[in-house]
């Protein structure tokens, strides 16, 4: 394609955290450009986060249900190429599902949806629409991972037999959420964050980077959830005993109330012949 990529983005506002996170991203390789946008439920703020991004008024829209309307009835070279999602958890689901019906494709945040059915119900949307649906699962980017990953996949390091991936943060080690910080706030809310916080937030990178790198898939789980904080209704710890096919074991950890962790996410692979590990705070 000679002409850049057009791309919306649902969420992300001047208030949000990893939306601007995305839109570097987009810019790193210079085929990417934000032409569109509905940045926060809040109309007011929305229109606020388009200003400060310099886009087109018109292309700023109230809600993501009037973006998806009125994009599709542009031409093809002038309408978004694909929206990127990076809403509070809830929303995943409803937005995905606006932007493949009105023939869109869509980059999304984790989780894919809240539950079972909706994923089951999104597989088949993407399948039917025959749409690009992505994840935006990060941590598999960077180069030592995808050499792990190789060397793994050509025998380098023998039979896996036993994998131990660790999510520790700290942030949530004091009630901010109660306090009224937003990101805290959402992640430990029931109604928008889904059925679990920490695992959900985080330990989902860390079961994504151990697939990604090993391709073991799990066959049994037994898992220990903790809330540390009190008055808060999600759990800010959790830790699982895992058993993959094929007969390995896995050790999978997140926590968010890690005293003194900020992002140190990483993963150790044991197998007959060799091991290997990756830190995500030393990446190379």
């Amino acid at each position: 394609m000679s002409r850049k990529l057009k791309m919306g983005m649902v969420g992300g506002g001047k208030d949000a955290f990893i939306g601007a996170v995305h839109r570097l991203a987009a810019n790193l390789d210079g085929k990417i450009e934000l032409v569109a946008g509905a940045f926060s439920s809040t109309p007011t703020k929305s229109h606020e986060s388009g200003a400060l991004l310099l886009l087109d008024p018109k292309r700023v829209y109230d809600s993501y249900e009037a973006m998806a309307a009125a994009e599709a009835k542009l031409p093809v070279g002038e309408r978004i190429d694909f929206v990127s999602i990076v809403t509070p958890n809830f929303a995943h689901f409803p937005a995905a599902k606006t932007f493949l019906e009105a023939g869109f494709n869509v980059v999304c945040d984790k989780p894919m949806t809240l539950n079972l059915q909706e994923a089951l119900d999104l597989r088949d949307l993407v399948r039917r629409t025959r749409k690009v649906f992505a994840l935006t699962h990060n941590y598999t980017g960077y180069p030592m991972v995808k050499e792990a990953r190789e060397r793994v996949r050509a025998g380098a390091l023998g039979t896996i037999l036993k994998v131990v991936a660790e999510y520790p943060q700290g942030w949530l080690l004091n009630p901010i959420d109660q306090a009224g910080q937003k990101q805290a706030a959402w992640r430990t809310d029931p109604q928008r964050a889904g059925a679990s916080s920490c695992i959900g937030d985080i330990g989902t990178h860390a079961e994504n980077l151990t697939h990604y790198i090993t391709g073991l898939e799990i066959e049994e789980l037994c898992a220990d959830f903790t809330i540390f904080v009190e008055g808060r209704r999600l759990e800010d710890d959790g830790n699982l005993l895992l058993h993959y096919r094929g007969g390995a074991r896995g050790v999978l950890y997140a926590s968010q109330i890690s005293c003194g962790e900020e992002n140190n996410l990483m993963i150790r692979v044991y197998g007959t012949k060799a091991s290997l590990e990756w830190h995500q705070e030393h990446p190379n």
